[in-house]
């Protein structure tokens, strides 16, 4: 068997067999491949597609080669949620103590964030002394108390996908619908769950930018999460104006706290209450999701959630008291107030220039060794449908750097986009797909 020939087989449209990807994704990830080589498949399969077998086989093979973790001293139902990543998504820092406090457990590997603001664990790590699980070990320690399970990506866990997404970023596959599917779903299926529930993120500020792609996305994922056995619910989610009002790190933890306080944004709320409900129906506890949003509304009033995201810090290092005292939280040492130059209703929010906006002044990373400010971050005043006075507060931005945050004054005025006629609210949750 040649490698040339199999590149040249996808080239030609045709399928190829469970023996050929295996001898293909072994060599290569014993170093017997080129990455020239790897690049052509890669391309090919980015203009040519997979087969549905060929996709399962991929995922596979990229799930097992490295560890699976397994929570077999837990006893409960674990939900493992996966977002598609977008600005100001602090999801799951407030799902997964909805989540703990329902009686689940939270199973789920997170990442760090390239572009835009930081991943779920930048976010984490804005809290002094928190540190996420490094070993299967630790997490399942930590999610048998706490009923939160997250831990930060391995080089032991799915080495496959990441030595290939390296590859994909600089040979122009990373769009690739089959590419993305398998590379997600072979994360997913490395960790042990009940459910696994993926809010795909469409619009301006998402990888996504159409309802369509993002359908045909959450039907291979769930394809490949039917062929493993596993059951696998999609919410397609509005990422056409940022989520919630806070950007960055530290703000959106403060955020984050206010919603399981019960003073959340809508459009947070929504999503969260969504995924817990679609948790609620995969167990057998409710036959319609409206069902859940009382059990959920039952959790976070009676301050249960809140408790169970201070508990998992409080295991994790962290000093959990910063639920009642931002002050313990890193602040940014300057604070710059944007007005709206015009009159008129907000029509759009150009949500990947808030995001870069946020990005430049220190709340993501351009480049995957930049080093975060977990302090800094954007304040959005006016979400889209809203009325904006001229002279009235837009947005703020807290930075300790001057560098770029004229720059990121003038990206957030050129993001908001008014109009003379009131716009329509966002609709948040597009569509399920079960």
């Amino acid at each position: 068997m040649r490698i040339v020939d199999l590149i040249e087989k996808k080239r030609e449209k045709e399928e190829l067999t469970k023996d050929e990807i295996h001898f293909l994704l072994n060599e290569y990830l014993k170093g017997n491949v080129p990455d020239y080589q790897m690049s052509a498949f890669l391309m090919a399969v980015y203009f040519n597609d997979m087969t549905k077998s060929e996709l399962f086989e991929f995922t596979s093979l990229m799930r097992d080669s490295g560890d699976v973790i397994k929570f077999e001293k837990i006893n409960k139902f674990l939900v493992d949620k996966h977002s598609t990543g977008g600005v100001g998504d602090k999801v799951t820092v407030v799902l997964a103590p909805i989540l703990a406090a329902l009686g689940f457990g939270t199973a789920k590997l997170s990442g760090k964030g390239l572009g835009h603001t930081g991943g779920t664990i930048d976010k984490f790590e804005a809290i002094e002394g928190f540190r996420f699980s490094n070993t299967s070990d630790e997490l399942v320690k930590i999610a048998r108390k706490t009923g939160i399970g997250l831990m930060g990506y391995s080089d032991k866990i799915v080495p496959l996908d990441k030595k290939l997404y390296s590859l994909r970023d600089v040979t122009a596959t990373v769009p690739s619908i089959p590419l993305i599917a398998s590379s997600i779903m072979s994360k997913k299926l490395a960790i042990q769950s009940d459910v696994i529930i993926l809010d795909v993120k469409v619009g301006d500020g998402a990888f996504m930018k159409d309802i369509n792609h993002a359908k045909e996305l959450a039907k291979r994922m769930i394809e490949i999460g039917v062929g493993a056995a596993r059951k696998v619910k999609v919410v397609l989610s509005n990422m056409d104006e940022p989520l919630g009002y806070s950007i960055g790190n530290a703000n959106e933890i403060i955020e984050s706290i206010e919603t399981l306080k019960g003073n959340g944004a809508k459009d947070v709320k929504e999503v969260v209450y969504t995924i817990a409900a679609l948790a609620l129906k995969a167990k057998g506890e409710i036959k319609e999701l409206e069902e859940g949003y009382k059990k959920i509304d039952e959790v976070v009033n009676s301050g249960l959630a809140l408790s169970k995201l201070k508990e998992f810090i409080n295991e994790s290092g962290g000093n959990g008291n910063l639920v009642n005292d931002y002050s313990i939280l890193p602040a940014a040492k300057e604070k710059l107030e944007i007005f709206s130059k015009n009159n008129g209703y907000v029509a759009k929010i150009k949500t990947e220039e808030i995001g870069k906006a946020a990005m430049i002044i220190g709340a993501g990373r351009a480049k995957k060794e930049d080093k975060i400010d977990h302090s800094v971050g954007i304040k959005i005043f006016k979400k889209v449908g809203d009325k904006v006075e001229k002279g009235e507060k837009l947005a703020e931005i807290y930075y300790n750097d001057e560098k770029n945050v004229k720059n990121s004054k003038e990206m957030i005025l050129d993001a908001y986009v008014l109009e003379t006629k009131k716009i329509k609210e966002q609709k948040v949750v597009l569509e399920i797909i079960e």
